[in-house]
């Protein structure tokens, strides 16, 4: 992504996380440090159970560490109570899963609006933002449609538009192209990439895959709990 600010927008400070494992502590992340810069897209690789997605988690205030500290846009997450951390997480963070999570109950425009009317969108401004989101991953047309009605990857381009409905700083995407084919997965890379950079916004995705990550402006490799091999990539 082009024009990357210079300062770290995310910023790792000696993380640590374990989980228990029997009677026996398995340690995932040991002292682990690391930044991304503002507007920065990074791709986070590193084997299966390596903890690539135990970052995701802390990084967007889903889970918290045994010690350290994680400061987005200079502000300490770590440091906040879990109805803190929930609202910051709301406001300032879009998430992708590899398995969709959209609400099955929910039709497309629904499932958009659902992030606006938790950030306390009124209901004209929320629809035309969700229209104008639809119409960014060509699926106007579908907006009245539910999840099961759709293919995989219509599922994950509303999915992509979800996360970006509210206008977020920071994209948080696990094994987004996971769950699908090869030319799905090519499109839905495209459309994050032009969608982030058009919002602006500050990305981390986790990969197994070499060929996604080099598509990022960085790659860093997570080993033995920490990060390394740090790479620049092919710009997107």
């Amino acid at each position: 992504m082009n024009g990357a600010g210079a300062g770290p927008f995310v910023r790792f400070e000696n993380l640590t996380r374990t989980y228990r494992q029997g009677a026996c502590r398995r340690p995932v992340l040991d002292k682990l440090h690391g930044e991304i810069r503002r507007g920065e897209s990074v791709a986070l690789l590193g084997r299966s159970g390596c903890g690539k997605s135990t970052l995701l988690n802390l990084a967007g205030g889903i889970d918290e560490p045994d010690s350290g500290s994680i400061f987005i846009d200079g502000v300490c997450i770590t440091g906040m109570d879990e109805h803190a951390r929930t609202l910051f997480r709301r406001r300032n963070i879009g998430f992708i899963y590899q398995f969709f999570n959209l609400v099955p109950t929910l039709t497309v425009e629904e499932n958009l609006l659902l992030p606006l009317e938790l950030n306390g969108w009124s209901p004209a401004k929320g629809r035309r933002r969700c229209r104008e989101l639809l119409a960014a991953v060509d699926l106007s047309d579908r907006a009245g449609a539910f999840p099961d009605q759709l293919s995989g990857g219509e599922q994950q381009r509303v999915a992509v538009a979800r996360a970006l409905v509210h206008g977020p700083a920071l994209v948080l995407a696990d094994e987004p192209t996971g769950n699908l084919d090869a030319d799905n997965g090519r499109q839905v890379l495209e459309l994050l990439d032009r969608l982030v950079r058009d919002g602006q916004c500050t990305l981390l995705l986790v990969t197994h895959s070499r060929a996604v990550a080099s598509r990022a402006d960085r790659i860093l490799t997570l080993t033995r709990g920490r990060l390394s091999g740090v790479e620049e990539g092919a710009l997107w």
